[in-house]
């Protein structure tokens, strides 16, 4: 259309992502982070290992010989879809454990209580999980923690 009228269209592409609209979710993995044991390595937005995939893990937990990956949810307003992405991400990003961190708000409670088999895999004991990872500790499995 561009080339009918005498002009020569350009067209540049930016990856998409809005930083204000992570802020939410930055605020959350921020309150895991200050949990952790001194020695761990903290990494944010971990690209999956698979060429031109632009999907990352929101931040990379590592000690001596372990991996964590870490997913943060402000709202879970689809709980099957969220357990489909981190299935999938889990399985293409080589992972043995994900630590899903929840914002800590009545509908958050209110929306995995409603769905006590979901997460099958995780466990719910937030507090086991952030003393083990206060202490340095491995994850023994992937957990959901309210934060």
């Amino acid at each position: 259309m561009a080339a009918t009228v005498g002009l020569e269209l350009r067209v540049r592409a930016y990856l998409a992502g809005d930083p204000f609209r992570d802020a939410g979710s930055q605020r959350l993995i921020n309150r895991l982070r200050v949990r952790l044991h001194a020695d761990l390595v903290w990494l944010t937005e971990v690209p999956l290992p698979i060429l031109r995939d632009l999907r990352a893990w929101d931040a990379m937990i590592r000690g001596v010989g372990w991996r964590l990956a870490v997913e943060a949810e402000t709202v879970l307003d689809d709980i099957q879809a969220v357990e489909r992405r981190l299935a999938l991400k889990q399985r293409v990003g080589q992972i043995d454990h994900v630590l899903l961190v929840v914002a800590d708000t009545r509908r958050n409670r209110r929306a995995l209580a409603s769905a006590p088999a979901a997460f099958s895999g995780f466990s719910r004991d937030a507090r086991r999980v952030l003393r083990d990872l206060a202490g340095g500790a491995g994850p023994r499995t992937s957990a959901i923690v309210l934060l």
